[in-house]
């Protein structure tokens, strides 16, 4: 019996195969190994401060003040972001959102808590 992989939603190891797919048993994602091996990525799972798994549309409130370029105040700790965007982008920054009062910007996962 070969090892299957994890799954790529939410890392659970109890993965099974039906026909040529793999499942999940604890989110019911289904995935074909071989497309994925195919085109060369990976499906990248995001998670928050908590360990709370994001995705797009989710919104999120800031755990740590953080300075903002540019700007003369910080970024405060429970500011509320909506609709945010997964985006593989510059560093460790793979949140795109609209933060009211500062415009569009890139977060760091690290920093967000899921509301």
């Amino acid at each position: 019996m070969s090892e299957l992989p994890p799954c790529p939603t939410c890392a659970c190891e109890y993965t099974y195969e039906m026909g040529a797919l793999l499942v999940c048993p604890e989110c019911a994602f289904e995935w074909n190994p071989l497309e994925n091996e195919a085109s060369g990525e990976a499906n990248k799972v995001i998670r928050d401060a908590a360990g709370n798994i994001l995705t797009d549309g989710d919104d999120v409130t800031i755990v740590k003040d953080m300075k903002v370029k540019g700007s003369s105040s910080p970024l405060k700790v429970g500011t509320k972001v909506r609709n945010i965007k997964l985006v593989d982008g510059p560093g460790d920054h793979d949140i795109d959102a609209k933060v009211d009062g500062f415009g569009p910007m890139m977060l760091k996962s690290s920093i967000v808590k899921k509301a």
